[in-house]
């Protein structure tokens, strides 16, 4: 490739069942049809991007296996971050399993939803995340803002484990207030194996009614706590359809990134993406 590699390191696919995706409510009903590669990949080409990291939306190893098959027909899916039971005993058979695939290159639990904010401190919730690094696999930090002290033990825990926390874990950008949340990214931040995706903002926005320039502290926060190196950009598509097209959710991060030198937009823009999920590269 002659130029810089572009990768959205943050969407999902979905063929939608009401009995399958019960968190998407009826204030989410844009939503309630199937988003497939056919419906992204037009808007990455339309946006400059090569390709993307798929994400797992449901807490099963069928929806794990069924994006492993849709990255096998379509090249630009360059990695999946699936789902296995991190507490289950047949652990290592799932990852033993699933890990075989070149795409396969991370875990995610929707941690943003357990009831026990202190639920990725749990020993068998550990013993899962030990298990990850023997198979060169990554973990997504899904959580709110509340959830970041736990997430900083978590990584304290295990300096060895390659974490990326989504969606600068979800701040308050629709009423304001950088307090708790500050704190807390500031803190995660001091551990250097933990990463940070500029995605998913438009969503905790005011929904159709924000402006470019109400991100911009939140992610000059991100990228002071964070440095460069350890950022990528996500679209969230098709969840940030409820606030946001494809290229407006891209655009919110692009905006804020001049302050950067060109090699380091690069980066955030997809080098460190391909770096930080170790992406097969085109043709392998």
């Amino acid at each position: 490739m002659d130029r810089p590699l572009r990768i959205d390191a943050h969407q999902h696919f979905w063929k939608y069942d009401p009995s399958e995706y019960g968190w998407i409510s009826e204030e989410l009903a844009v939503l309630k049809r199937d988003f497939l590669p056919a419906d992204l990949k037009p808007l990455l080409e339309a946006s400059g991007f090569d390709g993307c990291v798929a994400v797992q939306a449901r807490q099963t190893l069928e929806e794990s296996r069924w994006l492993l098959e849709l990255a096998d027909h379509a090249d630009f899916i360059r990695g999946v971050v699936g789902w296995v039971d991190l507490c289950g005993p047949d652990l290592e058979a799932q990852l033993e399993s699933l890990s075989r695939h070149p795409k396969f290159v991370g875990v995610r639990h929707v941690v943003q939803d357990e009831p026990d904010d202190r639920f990725m401190l749990r020993e068998d919730f550990q013993r899962g995340i030990a298990r990850l690094a023997g198979h060169g696999l990554t973990y997504d930090i899904l959580i709110f803002p509340k959830q970041l002290p736990a997430a900083c033990e978590l990584a304290a825990r295990f300096p060895e484990q390659r974490f990326v926390l989504d969606h600068i874990a979800k701040p308050p950008i629709a009423s304001g207030g950088l307090s708790p949340w500050r704190e807390g990214i500031e803190s995660l931040a001091r551990h250097p194996q933990v990463h940070c995706k500029l995605s998913g903002m438009a969503t905790e926005a005011d929904w159709g009614r924000w402006k470019i320039e109400d991100f911009r502290q939140w992610i000059d926060i991100v990228i002071d706590a964070f440095g460069p190196a350890r950022l990528m950009i996500g679209s969230d598509w098709p969840v940030c359809t409820l606030s946001a097209s494809h290229a407006e959710a891209m655009e919110i991060v692009t905006s804020a990134l001049s302050r950067l030198s060109a090699d380091e937009r690069d980066g955030v823009l997809g080098g460190n993406a391909a770096a930080f999920y170790r992406l097969p590269k085109w043709g392998e």
